[in-house]
């Protein structure tokens, strides 16, 4: 199987953001470090193919799953995967291809093995442990916002939160965006209340009701999340949830949507 190795422009976003090591001692020399981007290498492999940490196979010049696991979790400490996906969204604005005019909400559904932080019983999966993934994205599908709850969590109380943790997105002179103009979304999130906190906020609600005929027409706007969805889910390590840890969950939850950002970004300027 071949390894997702990085790709050099992306190594050359990525590797300013990441914490300054500091020099080993002379007098305990240890083994060599492994390189950063080895291990970057590692930690895509592992979200890519969705194989154990310690499963990794160490021929492939990544280092051991628990080197790799580590630098994950320092770099998620340190904010890196953040950073980057602020840095990859202001790009993509700089180059045209943010949206905010309306966004769109959804979630999903993985199964926690061994359950831990931000798990709960999933009401679709026979009340087994589990975890939800919420995303926010523009309108063109860019995942914007991204937040993990137990699976248990009625997707209406993210609502406000996911258009709340909008960063504001540069890329061109002016004000920066961070807010949508519209938010469409299905029935899971009908609330009267946070419609009306939608309003306060200058968002026009777009929400199917419940209790009321299928065909609300808002699917022709609403695909766009459900799309990015599974793109996320090309990524394997994000369909079943190995780690105890929220954390390290979310770290490669964040790494995926920028991906998805880096592949629309590249796509975007392989047409010029």
């Amino acid at each position: 199987m071949q390894a997702p190795i990085i790709d050099d422009d992306l190594w050359q976003l990525i590797e300013p953001l990441l914490p300054e090591v500091k020099p080993r001692a002379k007098s305990d020399p240890g083994r060599p470090r492994v390189p950063d981007r080895a291990a970057l290498d590692g930690i895509l492999f592992v979200l890519k193919t969705g194989i154990r940490w310690n499963h990794l196979p160490i021929r492939l010049g990544f280092g051991s799953g628990a080197t790799c696991w580590r630098r994950l979790n320092a770099w998620q400490k340190a904010g890196v995967w953040e950073q980057l996906h602020e840095l990859l969204l202001d790009k993509l604005r700089a180059a045209g291809q943010i949206d905010l005019s309306h966004a769109a909400v959804d979630s999903s559904s993985v199964r926690a093995v061994g359950a831990g932080g931000k798990t709960g019983p999933n009401p679709t999966d026979r009340a087994r442990p589990g975890s939800k993934p919420h995303l926010l994205v523009d309108a063109n599908g860019i995942p914007i916002v991204a937040i993990l709850t137990g699976a248990n969590a009625a997707d209406v109380t993210q609502l406000l939160r996911l258009v709340d943790e909008i960063t504001p997105i540069r890329g061109v002179r002016g004000r920066p965006l961070q807010k949508p103009g519209i938010v469409y979304a299905d029935r899971g999130y009908d609330s009267t209340r946070h419609r009306r906190a939608l309003r306060e906020r200058g968002i026009k609600p777009m929400i199917a009701k419940r209790r009321t005929e299928h065909g609300s027409g808002l699917g022709k706007y609403r695909w766009v999340v459900e799309r990015t969805h599974s793109w996320l889910h090309r990524f394997r390590r994000l369909r079943i949830r190995f780690d105890r840890r929220a954390d390290i969950h979310e770290a490669f939850l964040k790494l995926g949507c920028s991906l998805v950002c880096w592949n629309i970004l590249r796509n975007t300027q392989l047409t010029f």
